[in-house]
């Protein structure tokens, strides 16, 4: 969708796949009042948002918040048919995606509030002058728009990661068009928040191109290959997000590909937890593991306890959770059957230390249109028996637990995780001190970790930092929080500049942004 034309991506038309909707919980099918963008629709969506470049990029920072602030505002007013419409496509629930909902809104207010503030620029001036090394010219610096951005929609957050969700809200902040794949497992809510935000966009004055929604999985392997597009971000599978990024680095000028792929999120439960807290962290990890039908990219699905009595009653209570759990609505059929085969797989490395109610198809429509849903597990295998398909993230419900004897055995155990974006340590308290060698090597797989406490969950906040090393995310960037905007811009220096030719952080004069000065930091106001 063009904000032009709300509703229909230029050049889709007669002949084009229609968009179909699925019900979670009944299988029926609908199909949209859209069809999959065609090639020459996604030639065309692309290079509009070329052509809105330039002027985005040059609207004052104060307006970009505004039409931020208006994106929100659609979406709260909006609240009611936009749940029940993304419960019917998810079966998520009303409270968990109108928290969702809110959360989405308030990350378009925070980015608003990055941009007012400035510091992101990263604005520094070193006026001429002499140095050791001889004389210095007048440089100015700071970072500017990098383009039309595709942004990827996430399956298993339809508001938080997806239309308006953290990358375009960014993107959008930055200064850059954008253009959004849809995801296919919640298309109407995708073009309903799609329409919402045409309207918005247009509202405030915006130039034709600058925000788009289009459909079909070949408009989006032609996406991040169009020449128009100067970066991307993703959230889905490692499979998927590879295919992307290889297309990215693939073109003649290669663009940054910002990928959020795979992550198991190990959890260390220390001795002294385990003796001291063991019901209650056994219960904690089961709630964490079956949160949103264990479709979290936070999920723990590797948990350390240690082997003896206090770890047996750490497990029995992680067990009895998972036991008398419910089956779980997937969000699509296609992950309810790689899930059931995942669990098959790993299985046959582990005991089944506990499994929830069966999984079930309500087969009311079409065996392709059934819905689903996942079993939830425990699987359990000793430090020593532990396999490499054991530490590879399985979507769904499921979490394995690896019994260790001493902490050369849980280091040994974390040296086979891979990159994640979160790891977990659950203590007795402040005085427990255990395993500072397995801690260690937790921290260096992560790039956030969390203290008795449990990884579902991602604040939206200054300092928050949703990334970390291969497989979980292929960049050193966030795709949560203020620092998220960095990944859409791209520094520029002026050197010689006259004060017309800069923009207005980087004249002289009172600063309007924070801004490093001959290498002192200078705030507005001071």
């Amino acid at each position: 969708m063009d904000v032009t034309t709300p509703g229909t991506a230029p050049g889709t038309g007669p002949g084009a796949s229609p968009v179909r909707s699925r019900d979670a919980r009944t299988g029926a099918v609908r199909d949209l009042d859209v069809v999959e963008t065609t090639p020459d629709g996604l030639d065309d969506v692309a290079r509009r948002a070329a052509a809105a470049a330039p002027e985005l990029a040059a609207w004052p920072r104060e307006r970009r918040a505004t039409l931020l602030q208006a994106l929100a505002d659609a979406l709260d007013a909006d609240r009611e048919t936009l749940v029940a419409e993304a419960d019917r496509e998810t079966a998520l629930g009303p409270d968990r995606l109108g928290g969702e909902l809110t959360r989405t809104a308030y990350q378009l207010r925070t980015f608003a509030r990055v941009v007012r503030d400035g510091a992101y620029l990263e604005a520094t001036i070193d006026h001429a002058g002499d140095t050791p090394m001889g004389p210095r010219p007048d440089l100015r610096r700071m970072l500017v728009p990098l383009g039309p951005v595709a942004v990827y929609a996430a399956s298993n957050f339809p508001f938080a990661f997806s239309v308006l969700g953290g990358d375009t809200a960014s993107a959008l902040a930055a200064g850059n068009p954008v253009v959004v794949k849809a995801h296919p497992g919640h298309p109407a809510t995708s073009e309903r928040v799609a329409r919402l935000a045409g309207r918005a966009v247009a509202g405030s004055g915006a130039p034709a191109g600058t925000f788009a929604l289009v459909h079909g999985f070949d408009a989006g392997v032609a996406l991040v290959s169009h020449p128009a597009i100067r970066a991307a971000g993703f959230t889905g599978s490692l499979a998927g997000g590879r295919a992307l990024a290889d297309a990215a680095a693939a073109r003649p000028a290669p663009i940054p590909f910002y990928g959020e792929l795979s992550s198991i999120n190990p959890v260390l439960v220390t001795p002294a937890a385990a003796r001291e807290r063991a019901d209650e962290y056994g219960a904690g990890l089961a709630g964490s593991v079956l949160q949103g039908g264990g479709q979290f990219c936070t999920k723990p699905g590797l948990v350390l306890v240690p082997a003896g009595a206090d770890g047996d009653r750490v497990v029995d209570a992680f067990a009895r959770a998972i036991d008398t759990a419910p089956a779980l609505p997937a969000l699509t059929a296609g992950m309810a059957d790689a899930y059931g085969r995942g669990l098959t797989a790993r299985a046959a490395d582990a005991v089944v230390r506990a499994q929830g109610a069966p999984a079930a198809a309500t087969r009311t429509a079409a065996p392709a249109d059934a819905p689903t849903t996942t079993r939830p597990a425990l699987l359990e295998v000793p430090a020593g028996k532990l396999t490499a398909r054991l530490v590879e993230e399985c979507f769904g419900p499921l979490a394995v637990v690896v019994r260790y004897a001493d902490e050369a055995e849980a280091v040994a155990v974390v040296e086979q995780v891979e990159g994640s974006l979160t790891a977990s340590v659950l203590t007795g308290g402040a005085a427990d001190l255990d395993l500072p060698a397995a801690r260690a090597a937790l921290a260096a797989r992560a790039g956030r970790v969390l203290y008795d406490g449990y990884p579902t969950g991602v604040a939206v906040a200054w300092a928050q930092h949703h990334g970390g090393p291969w497989p979980s995310t292929n960049s050193l960037h966030t795709s949560v929080g203020a620092t998220a905007i960095r990944r859409f811009l791209r520094p520029l220096a002026w050197q010689q500049a006259p004060q017309h030719a800069l923009p207005p952080e980087l004249r002289d004069g009172a600063p309007v942004v924070p801004v490093r000065v001959d290498g002192e930091l200078v705030l507005p106001g001071v």
